[in-house]
């Protein structure tokens, strides 16, 4: 049971976690471009508000990988010790 949440755990969770935290990450540098570079150049109100969104969202889903990687973090010591 260890060796498959081990293998489980390294070949598919881990990777796609870190993919999702990527896109976060990719979410929230967007939104940042976006509320410094369209709002200073272009003057669009609504430019800023979307950014600001962005940047919001990718904060969020940062936060949750982060938690994901956590709490299967303490889900594999917990099998591991069995």
């Amino acid at each position: 049971m260890t060796q498959f949440v081990n293998a489980l755990n390294s070949v598919i969770i881990n990777p796609l976690l870190i993919l999702l935290f990527a896109a976060g990450l990719t979410v929230f540098v967007y939104g940042v471009a976006e509320f410094f570079f369209k709002f200073n150049i272009q003057g669009d109100e609504h430019s800023k508000e979307y950014g600001k969104q962005h940047m919001l969202w990718g904060i969020v889903g940062m936060f949750v990988m982060a938690s994901a990687l956590g709490i299967i973090a303490v889900i594999q010591n917990t099998v591991n010790s069995l």
